[in-house]
């Protein structure tokens, strides 16, 4: 068995500032971004909104963000709220005649994208650069292209929700395209443009507004252009937990932070670090403990205006409790979570700068190319974030004029005796709240190095099914079987994840995911 104390990448270290995210071009335009006296913030808009360019298929500025970044100099920790509401005029009871789940391909599940708004509001608050600076190096690769890479190109190849203006758009002569064919999107270019120059009423009112809202409605959408103007990112405050003397904050509902918390906290119930880091024993336990927290991530987890359980998902009675089911000879039976929104679209971008402020940012349009709908003059994919409501009636998440779905992308970072230690994201829809908890397990647990902890192999219990990397062995798979588990084999690698450790003597180190194209960069 390798040994997960030796990375399979380098780690990557710098003194002045890092940018680690899951594309090289977006990691140089950061790290540009902070030698030009930017801060982390301006570094991580431009990567972030880059990012939408090198990885169209993940994110773009039809989508939804959560932000945790630290003040300069600080070791508090702000959140930001950058996902999109329903339309005011969307019908829980219209919907429910017309199936049992919202149609993910379609207007009714596109909620009104909120990255923008946050992008603003952030570059404003805490930039230093100006919109301008920042979306520059987005609006140039918009205009010219960007080669496709090589994970990019395999995920492009697996979306199939495309038609019309996106079609178009996307595909080259009907074919997703090739690594290192070339891909822009000028009319894209346009829209960043107006944003630069005129902030968020560039995007949320005006002519791009307009086009959005033309091509909803087209598809049957009740989108106005009041629901574009009344967009509004908000300041939240952070969650958090603890695990083996690290502090996890995470960002509040309706992410799925509090899930993550939850999972640590039934794995204290375990001898964990006891157990064989990728044997059978430390992978049942994770899976039985995903299979609860996301059964009570499903039940309650909804807008924060509409959750009314947020208290009972961190607290430790609950935890305990959830541990108490688990038996360690004897996978639980299937049928218990419910997955009633799977994707595993989203790109997570991280940054720290010479005065050790700190961004973590995560960044998506839900499926991939989101609900498959673009605007006709300016481009725009609008993502289908919509499809994370449920249409269950009563349920705090049921679709809703002006609510926001529950969200599985989260943003992460760890504190140390009151310090921040490392800002970090896990990519990969549902997997992102077990891939928080596996993270923070390897390191505390099996005393990894950021870059290890990401090499390691993953597992993860989704729906009725226990997905397991190829870097098990086929010993520890049949294990899993004989404890009850139906294994397979996932048909691409389980997520990605990025991280900066900031040590005592200052010096940071960066971890870049080799399941994706990226890499973390400084100087």
């Amino acid at each position: 068995m390798r040994d997960f104390h030796k990375p399979g990448r380098s780690a990557v270290y710098a003194s002045n500032g890092m940018c680690a995210t899951s594309h090289p071009l977006a990691a140089k335009v950061a790290v540009q971004m902070l030698e030009a006296g930017g801060n982390a913030m301006d570094a991580a808009i431009a990567g972030a909104v880059l990012l939408g360019i090198c990885e169209p298929q993940m994110t773009g500025i039809g989508g939804d963000c959560f932000v945790l970044f630290t003040p300069p100099g600080e070791d508090r920790v702000l959140a930001l709220n950058g996902s999109g509401r329903a339309p005011a005029g969307i019908d829980a009871d219209e919907l429910r005649a017309k199936g049992a789940v919202i149609a993910p391909y379609s207007a009714d599940a596109v909620t009104v994208p909120g990255a923008v708004d946050a992008f603003c509001r952030l570059s404003k608050d805490w930039g230093k650069l100006g919109l301008k600076a920042v979306l520059a190096p987005a609006i140039h690769y918009a205009e010219t292209g960007v080669p496709v890479a090589e994970r990019v190109a395999s995920d492009w190849a697996r979306a199939g929700n495309l038609s019309g203006v996106a079609r178009d758009m996307f595909l080259f002569a009907g074919q997703a395209p090739r690594a290192g064919q070339v891909f822009a999107a000028p009319k894209q270019a346009e829209a960043l443009r107006r944003i630069a120059m005129e902030g968020r009423a560039g995007f949320y009112e005006g002519a791009v507004a307009e086009d959005m809202v033309t091509a909803l409605r087209a598809q049957g959408g009740t989108h106005t252009l009041e629901d574009f103007a009344a967009t509004a990112c908000d300041y939240v405050d952070p969650i958090s937990g603890g695990y083996s003397g690290l502090e996890l904050c995470e960002h509040p509902p309706n992410g799925q932070g509090a899930t993550a918390i939850l999972l640590l906290n039934i794995l204290k119930h375990f001898d964990i670090v006891a157990m064989d880091p990728w044997g059978a024993a430390r992978a049942h336990i994770e899976a039985e403990a995903t299979k609860l927290a996301y059964d009570a991530r499903n039940r309650f987890m909804a807008d924060p205006d509409y959750m009314t359980r947020l208290d009972y998902m961190t607290s430790a009675e609950t935890a305990a409790q959830l541990a108490a089911l688990i038996d360690p000879a004897r996978a639980m039976p299937a049928g218990l979570p419910g997955a009633e929104a799977v994707h595993k679209d989203t790109v997570y971008i991280t940054v720290v700068d010479k005065d050790r402020m700190a961004v973590s940012l995560i960044y998506s349009v839900f499926h991939a190319f989101g609900s498959g709908i673009a605007s006709d003059q300016f481009g725009i994919l609008l993502h289908n974030r919509g499809a994370g409501f449920t249409l269950e009636q009563g349920h705090p998440n049921e679709i809703g004029g002006g609510k926001r779905p529950m969200h599985t992308i989260i943003p992460a970072m760890l504190k140390k005796d009151g310090k921040l230690l490392m800002p970090f994201g896990v990519m990969g829809g549902q997997y992102q709240a077990t891939g928080h908890a596996r993270f923070v397990s390897n390191i505390t647990d099996f005393g990894l190095s950021p870059q290890a902890a990401m090499d390691a192999p993953r597992s993860f219990a989704e729906g009725d099914v226990l997905q397991v990397e190829n870097g098990y062995s086929a010993a520890v798979k049949a294990a899993l079987a004989d404890l009850g588990h139906d294994v397979c084999e996932p048909d691409t690698a389980i997520g990605g994840s990025q991280a900066i450790m900031i040590h005592d003597n200052g010096v940071l180190e960066g971890g870049s995911d080799p399941r994706k194209d990226g890499c973390a960069l400084g100087y």
